[in-house]
């Protein structure tokens, strides 16, 4: 959980200047915006949980990476 938490963290600081990610570091940053982002600064417990709720919404990418995981 601690590295799905460090990974979501860095979703949200993430810049798209960032060439040289990793790739699956950004397979949540389209979903945590669309529809996580009024708790976006509320820390990563609520973006986790956030992206839990909205589970079934959630692109392929986050999914995986979320299963993968163990979310």
């Amino acid at each position: 959980m601690t590295r799905l938490l460090f990974v979501v963290s860095l979703l949200l600081c993430a810049s798209s200047a960032s060439a040289q990610q990793q790739p699956g570091h950004d397979a949540c940053a389209r979903d945590v915006t669309r529809f996580c982002r009024p708790v976006m600064n509320s820390g990563d417990g609520a973006v986790l949980a956030c992206l839990k709720q909205n589970r079934t919404r959630l692109g392929k990418a986050c999914d995986k990476m979320l299963t993968q995981h163990g979310q």
